[in-house]
Parts: C-alpha cells; structure tokens; sequence
C-alpha cells in the first residue's frame, strides 16, 4: 500500500514537474518573442536602464553618430524583468545596454565599442538604413516616366533607398495601375507610400518636400535616421 502511495506520489510530482516546465517553456517563448518584437520596431534598438552609466554612455555614442535609436528602458517597464530575463537567455551580460541593428542583436557595450572602434558599426548602421528605407518607402513607377524618375532621384538625394515596382516591367502591370487608379491616384505613376500608407502622386511629394513634412514623414517611418 505504502509502496501504491510512494508510486502515486512520484507520479503527482513528475506531472507537476512537467506542467511547471511546460509553463517555464511557454513563458520563455512569449518573453523571447516580445524581445524580438520591440527589437524589430525601428533600425536600431537599445535596451537599457535609466541609471546605468554605461547605458547613458552607449545611447549617447548613437547620437553622435547621428543615429535616432529607439530606447527600451526596462527598469521604467512593466515587463522589465522578463525582459531582462530574456535579455539575460540571449546570451546578453550584462543584460544592459544591449543593442539591435535591423532586428539582430549586435552586442552588449564592449562589443559595440570594439565595433566602433574598428569601424564596423558605421557600416552596420549604413546597411541597416539602406534595409530600413527599403520596406518604409515604395514607389510604383514607370521606367519610362520622366516625373517618375524625378521623384526617385529625389529620394536618393534624401539618402532614401526605396523599394521600387516598375509597373511596366511587371508581369501584372495593368492590374497594378487599375489598382492604383482605384486608390485614386491620377496619373498612376509615380505614385509613393511611406510606412505602408498612401503619400500621393509627384505633386504631392513635391508638395511636402518644399514645406519640409516629407522629411518628418520619411524619419517617422524609419526611413531617415544616418
């Protein structure tokens, strides 16, 4: 009988064991993605405490460097210590400051002040720019278009890559422009979206280069940030 107990018992805890290590699991999972999500948010993200020294000390490194970082402070989070705690799984120590450029995490401070030092985080922040710009700014557009190419080379001068869909060289080219009419775009080409959203045809762009709003839009969007 006793022996039937010890066998009950044993089992009792084992389940408990596994159901303890499941929820462990899971919450590891979800911390790990709401990490990843917040790292993903904009080109370069910190994640630091208010009165870390060496926090203040990398923050402002990105600031020199002309850089407008998206800043995490998790002492000021109500999710803080998860995230410290999922900060901690990613193989940060100290677990701040730790910094991300284009989603991946790049280091903790000794890391991206060797990488400064030796030049590599520039080049880092530049590839993470020209990727950024990419999905913030699309720009449909015909190869043959004069005012199409006006407005690209207006972006490259705004030291913006966008993503461009050449609708004559495209496959669905008609079925494009007839969406894009349907949106209400007259003339069809070019035609500019920012950060997902409908900026307009070239007047428009012009427009809002001329009074200075395309530049807030464009940083807004991630696109502008070197």
């Amino acid at each position: 009988s006793s022996k039937t107990h010890f066998s009950k018992t044993n089992t009792s805890t084992l389940i408990s064991k596994q159901y303890k290590e499941k929820d462990i699991y899971i919450s590891i999972t979800i911390h790990m993605d709401v990490v990843a999500t917040l790292a993903s948010q904009r080109a370069v993200v910190i994640f630091s405490k208010s009165t870390c020294c060496m926090s203040h000390a990398i923050k402002r490194l990105f600031y020199e460097q002309g850089v407008s970082p998206a800043i995490v402070e998790i002492d000021q989070n109500m999710y803080g210590k998860d995230i410290e705690w999922a900060l901690a799984r990613l193989g940060c120590s100290p677990t701040v400051p730790a910094v991300f450029v284009g989603g991946k995490f790049v280091g903790t401070a000794n890391t991206v002040m060797t990488l400064h030092l030796n030049g590599s985080l520039k080049r880092l922040l530049k590839e993470a720019a020209r990727l950024a710009s990419q999905s913030a700014v699309v720009i449909f557009s015909k190869s043959t278009c004069c005012m199409s190419h006006a407005i690209k080379c207006l972006f490259y001068e705004q030291g913006v890559s966008p993503a461009i869909v050449e609708i004559d060289q495209y496959m669905y080219g008609k079925d494009i422009e007839r969406a894009l009419a349907r949106l209400g775009c007259s003339p069809q080409v070019p035609v500019v979206f920012i950060g997902g959203k409908l900026i307009g045809t070239a007047t428009t762009v012009m427009t809002l280069h001329l009074d200075g709003t395309l530049k807030r839009l464009l940083k807004e969007a991630g696109a502008l940030w070197l």
